[in-house]
């Protein structure tokens, strides 16, 4: 933030990295957890609190018969209840993870809760691996939402491979992206000399190309065989985290204090350049394969 002048929008981030199991005998730990580690954060006065992805349920089902089990609907889901009426018992913004339920499909969704209410609602359009198995991609496109902190919008995990997605948000005029994840360790190196992956530099370049926040919470832990690498952070309007980037293995609440809508105003390049201004549309839509009307051909 400036010095010169006072926030417009001033918020206090937190992102939670913990770790929710999967197994319904965990269902209700999972949201306790979360939910206590989200207070932890209200009373060092955060306003706006990020949870990992399927933060109720954990991630590594063995069957979509499972991942049925798990799931909630958008309208009565107990979890989403509780997340909701902690939003505003507190009087803050709170973004979590869960298996949606919608008739016969399963979406891996992200919800955003306010004092007013539910503010928003995003199913995770990119699925990576087995989740390709279980869920349907999303059919919702990349929203973002209004909010009286800010305009914010939703990814979750495998999405911020996907250059388009943070930038179709940017140009929507998103103030902060709250990314939702369950990153997953992969073949060495994972970390770089910093204690860095992969995922975290993706989170940083997309804040960075687009000016605008990411507030990225993973997990951490193992379940079923598989790990989870933790490297949650908060990335500002220039890309580089703000405070410290979470570790591989501790549960740990990281924070920002940010003016949101300094991402509306944040500085260009120079008297010559801006990323916005400088993309060429009328280029790119044939050598990507994109098409302005109908479907690909097969």
């Amino acid at each position: 933030m400036s010095e010169s002048c006072s926030p417009v929008s001033p918020v206090r981030i937190a992102v939670i990295q913990y770790d929710p199991q999967v197994g319904l005998e965990h269902c209700e730990r999972n949201l306790d957890r979360g939910l206590a580690l989200a207070r932890r954060a209200v009373g060092e006065g955060a306003n706006l609190i990020v949870l990992p992805e399927l933060a109720n349920t954990g991630y590594a089902f063995n069957s979509r018969a499972e991942a049925y089990a798990h799931a909630e609907t958008l309208q009565d889901g107990p979890s989403l209840k509780a997340w909701a009426d902690f939003a505003k018992e507190y009087q803050v913004y709170l973004a979590a993870g869960f298996s949606e339920r919608d008739g016969l499909k399963l979406y891996d969704s992200a919800v955003l809760f306010g004092p007013e209410g539910r503010l928003g609602h995003y199913r995770k359009a990119h699925l990576w691996n087995q989740e390709k198995l279980w869920f349907t991609p999303g059919d919702l496109g990349f929203p973002v939402f209004e909010t009286p902190i800010g305009r914010i919008g939703l990814l979750i995990c495998w999405d911020i491979w996907f250059p388009e997605v943070p930038r179709l948000m940017a140009a929507q005029g998103a103030d902060i992206i709250c990314s939702l994840n369950n990153w997953v360790w992969t073949p060495p190196p994972l970390f770089d000399e910093a204690g860095r992956c992969m995922a975290s530099y993706l989170t940083m370049t997309a804040a960075h190309v687009n000016n605008v926040y990411i507030a990225a919470a993973n997990r951490v832990g193992s379940e079923r065989g598989g790990r989870f690498l933790g490297c949650s952070l908060i990335a500002g309007t220039n890309g580089w985290p703000i405070g410290e980037v979470g570790s591989a293995e501790a549960e740990e609440i990281l924070y920002a204090d940010v003016d949101l809508s300094s991402a509306r105003s944040a500085p260009i390049w120079n008297t010559l350049n801006d990323l916005p201004r400088d993309r060429r549309t009328d280029l790119y839509d044939a050598s990507l394969g994109y098409r302005l009307h109908g479907p690909m051909p097969r």
